[in-house]
């Protein structure tokens, strides 16, 4: 993986280092004395030139080329032989060099000493050169001569300066993008493709990328999975309404003795409506912070789910299996009424003489919790739309508002896990909740 993290890291590290790098290769050069020696115009081919002129038209030819070099330059030259005496007069003053031998080890003398050895190639003859150059000469020498340091410093400048744009680019090019996309979410007018580049990247930009599409995606489902909502909620209650408003119109008009009988459907139809008003609520509570889960005891919950259902169909039979071992983590109040409203549907469909099944099952890595009842089923094209708000299966004339599997199935997605709704093969339709045991860890 291509880090960010790495290539940020070693940038600096590059630019710090060939910073320190030139900066100790600067120093160096400009105080060493092969960089005077070697750079310095007064001390260009003087050795060669003066040997030259020594061996071949003697001390005084030599002697007058070194003056003219001081009249030029201003450096002082001393030339000494094998026996470390002076061949020429040279240039260099004698009280300056009784100054000099009385301060040898003072650095604050006026000029800087430089020593080199040349051989003739001629004689095979070797002399011992003795430059002196005095601190004036030697600083406005250097300021001359800082054009090659200076232009590779420049260089390295330039280059950072290109590196450190390019890894600028790659970092605020993604956030401007990003930052533009959580513009659209927040108009609602996201779309995937906008980061599609992005997310192809295999660094850390590009894992944001990707988890950022995952989370676009979810809230434009969940945005129109609540518009949907608010539109089957704003159609089912349109009917009570209406079915009150005539009612209610008929027994303006009505003689007394006709009134008395539309009262009865008055308090239907608003038992009806306040039903249907506490199935939207119970709904949208689902997705309210439930708090922090804890312990569920399931035997308990699926008893009283067994007594209550007693008393409201004590013709039907209600078989209940519960293993020991069976351990859950969750919101009991949640899991309680999914389980009510998968029981309830299958009591509506269930015949008399059957028992429904109530199991808990205990998988791998999940809790089965099974409600299965007796009934005709559903058509095999309507099982995938079972669990949408408001949707019932055509032909259904049980009473309801299609919203008792939407809450179950909205329940086990807030405990990590899935409604599973079948057709059995031998018979009967089975509503099961899958949930993982470590649902206290679930997404919320």
């Amino acid at each position: 993986m291509r880090s960010l993290f790495w290539r940020i890291f070693a940038s600096f590290w590059l630019a710090a280092a060939l910073v320190a790098g030139l900066s100790m290769l600067l120093g160096r050069a400009l105080n060493q004395d092969a960089w005077i020696l070697s750079q310095h115009p007064a001390l260009d081919g003087l050795a060669e030139t003066w040997t030259q002129r020594y061996e071949q038209q003697g001390a005084e030819a030599a002697q007058a080329f070194l003056e003219q070099r001081r009249k030029a330059f201003r450096v002082h030259v001393q030339v000494l032989g094998d026996n470390g005496q002076p061949l020429v007069r040279g240039t260099f003053p004698r009280r300056a060099a009784a100054l000099e031998a009385r301060q040898a080890h003072d650095r604050r003398l006026p000029w800087r000493r430089l020593s080199a050895e040349y051989s003739s190639p001629l004689s095979g003859a070797s002399y011992l050169f003795i430059y002196r150059i005095p601190h004036p000469e030697l600083l406005a020498w250097h300021r001359g001569s800082l054009l090659w340091p200076l232009s590779a410093l420049g260089i390295a400048l330039v280059v950072l300066t290109l590196t450190s744009l390019l890894l600028t680019l790659s970092i605020t090019r993604p956030l401007n993008r990003l930052r533009g996309a959580v513009h659209d979410l927040g108009q609602t007018a996201y779309q995937q493709d906008s980061l599609a580049r992005l997310a192809r990247r295999h660094d850390e930009l590009g894992i944001l990328a990707r988890d950022f599409n995952r989370m676009g995606a979810r809230l434009q489902g969940l945005i129109g999975s609540q518009r949907q909502l608010l539109r089957d909620v704003s159609h089912e209650l349109r009917s009570p309404l209406a079915r009150l408003r005539i009612a209610l119109a008929l027994a303006e008009r009505a003689p007394a003795q006709e009134r008395e009988k539309l009262w009865p459907r008055l308090a239907l139809e608003c038992d009806r409506l306040e039903a249907l008003i506490g199935e939207i609520l119970a709904l949208a509570r689902l997705d309210a912070d439930p708090g922090g889960a804890r312990p569920i005891d399931l035997g308990a919950l699926l008893r009283k789910l067994q007594e209550d259902a007693r008393l409201s169909a004590p013709q039907q039979q209600i078989d209940v299996q519960v293993p020991s071992e069976a351990r859950l983590r969750g919101w009991p109040d949640m899991l309680e009424r999914a389980l009510d409203n998968l029981l309830r549907n299958a009591l509506r469909f269930n015949p008399a003489g059957q028992p429904i099944e109530l199991r808990v099952t205990p998988q791998a890595g999940e809790l089965c919790i099974s409600v299965r009842d007796h009934g005709p089923g559903v058509a095999a094209q309507h099982l995938a739309q079972l669990g949408e708000p408001f949707f019932r299966a055509p032909g259904q004339r049980e009473p309801g508002h299609g919203l008792g599997l939407a809450i179950a199935r909205r329940a086990a997605e807030r405990h990590g896990g899935r409604l599973l709704l079948e057709n059995r093969p031998d018979g009967g339709f089975s509503a099961s909740l899958l949930l993982p045991l470590d649902a206290d860890a679930a997404s919320h």
